[in-house]
């Protein structure tokens, strides 16, 4: 029940003939909403002509019968749920985002974050470019209609685009007659396709997606890969693949981003949780009666934990489906008021009984000192907190929001500290030297634990500075 901001999840998909495309893209997007809660997005293409919807709010309140029924049958659509970490919450800033150029049209989807996306900015703004949003989003489309220009084709644009943009991006981008999926040369961030029965294709942050709308999987994109489907079938091109580096895949994703029912880049998330769980009860065995997780992302490394133990697995928690996370909340006191609203122990599983917690994040430390009180309330005569990730010690670029060390409970205080703060009789994380084990390969980013950072970091990243107001602003520009 991490405090963490969440990215963004983005899907496509392509038709050879006209059909109810934006129903499939609703559930598509319905899947994937645990990326992205503060707005969504369709658009979809009918023989060259756009149709879209995108406000503020979950899928199922923004796409309405009504708002569902006005999209015509067409060919291709493409779909966003987002979180901003790069500009801030407003219907301007809702994706996918729509161009119109020279060569013709394009709707883009995007989930992650350039590192060089102030730089870039800076440069389109000093040679007359007019942005409309404060999303990173728009800079990849500008770039990219520029090297349309100049390249004979729309996936030729996306590759000359792409060694001009740093940091992470998996993009779903449709123009009139082509559906197209990239990812960055490190895949910090999951895409894959599928087909379904009708040879429908389907792009997706996640495979959960695609089983959502009954498309079998086919593959991961690969970091740097370019996929275009078309009336002539799928096509692959790596030529920036060629410099790809080892991918570097957020571990996070695998802990807690990602449903536990997608695979990403071959590894099941479940298995992934079940063996941080495994590794904790290992590093961090107790004396317990029973072992609890919290819902959502910390169930299966609970389940991962009692196994390797012996403790019982039991219940601790209801959770209302209907709040959304604790992120989502503007401000610390609205925060845990939702906690008390969205968690409910089971006191028969916990009265008088020594419980081992297992959730998947301490970032302020606040929500989970919460959550420790639960228990405390209902009988639970002793906790013992296990966290699925190791501490947060370092501001992430790639599209997490995790931006100011201040704000990092670890990066403050010692372990038995913390465990204090939040009333835990102990605590214990997953060692960092241990996340090679949650996936088996040493191909991922975790530099929001270690500082071990892929690229090349941003020094000034000057976030939302158009969302300021004026006695806010400061000549200097925004650091972290």
């Amino acid at each position: 029940m991490s405090g963490i901001h969440e990215e963004c999840g983005v899907f496509g998909i392509y038709s050879k003939n006209r059909g109810d495309v934006a129903n499939t893209a609703y559930y598509g997007l319905y899947s994937l909403q645990h990326r992205g809660q503060e707005s969504c997005g369709i658009v979809v293409c009918d023989d060259g002509l756009f149709f879209s919807h995108k406000d503020i709010g979950l899928v199922g309140d923004v796409f309405t019968p009504e708002v569902m029924s006005k999209f015509p049958d067409a060919s291709m659509a493409v779909g966003h749920v987002r979180y901003g970490t790069t500009g801030g919450t407003s219907r301007v800033n809702c994706q996918p985002i729509e161009v119109n150029h020279q060569k013709g049209k394009m709707a883009l989807a995007h989930n992650g974050n350039l590192t060089n996306a102030w730089q870039l900015r800076s440069e389109l703004e000093l040679s007359g470019a007019i942005f409309h949003t404060t999303s990173d989003t728009e800079i990849i489309a500008y770039i990219v209609t520029r090297e349309r220009l100049r390249a004979p084709s729309i996936e030729a644009a996306v590759a000359r685009a792409m060694p001009q943009l740093d940091g992470a991006y998996s993009l779903v981008l449709m123009s009139a007659a082509k559906l197209i999926a990239a990812r960055d040369r490190y895949g910090f961030r999951p895409l894959c396709y599928g087909v379904t029965e009708d040879g429908s294709y389907v792009a997706a942050s996640e495979s959960c997606a695609l089983s959502a709308v009954g498309a079998s999987f086919v593959k991961d994109i690969l970091p740097g890969e370019i996929v275009v489907f078309d009336e002539t079938g799928v096509h692959s091109y790596r030529k920036n693949c060629g410099s790809a580096l080892p991918g570097k895949i957020c571990i996070f994703e695998y802990i807690y981003f990602a449903r536990p029912d997608s695979v990403i880049d071959g590894v099941s998330v479940h298995a992934a949780r079940l063996r941080a769980g495994a590794v904790l009860a290992r590093r961090h065995p107790v004396q317990a009666d029973v072992v609890v997780g919290v819902p959502d992302s910390g169930l299966d490394a609970a389940l991962g934990y009692s196994r390797e133990s012996g403790i019982p697995y039991g219940i601790g928690f209801i959770k209302n489906k209907y709040i959304g996370r604790t992120f989502i909340s503007p401000g610390q006191s609205a925060r845990l008021d939702k906690v008390k609203i969205k968690l409910s122990p089971i006191a028969d599983t916990v009265r008088g009984k020594r419980v081992v917690l297992i959730d998947d994040s301490i970032v302020r430390g606040t929500t989970s000192g919460q959550i420790v009180k639960l228990l405390r309330d209902a009988g639970a005569s002793e906790i013992h907190m296990r966290i699925s990730a190791p501490p947060f010690m370092n501001p992430c670029y790639y599209g997490t929001d995790i931006d100011s060390r201040e704000n990092l409970i670890a990066c403050r205080y010692s372990v038995p500290e913390i465990a204090e703060m939040i009333g835990a009789d102990s605590l214990g994380y997953l060692p960092v030297g241990e996340l090679r084990s949650l996936i088996g390969t040493d191909s991922f980013c975790s530099a929001c634990f270690d500082g071990r950072y892929p690229t090349v970091i941003p020094e000034n990243t000057c976030k939302n500075r158009f969302e300021r107001r004026l006695s806010e602003r400061e000549e200097k520009p925004d650091n972290h």
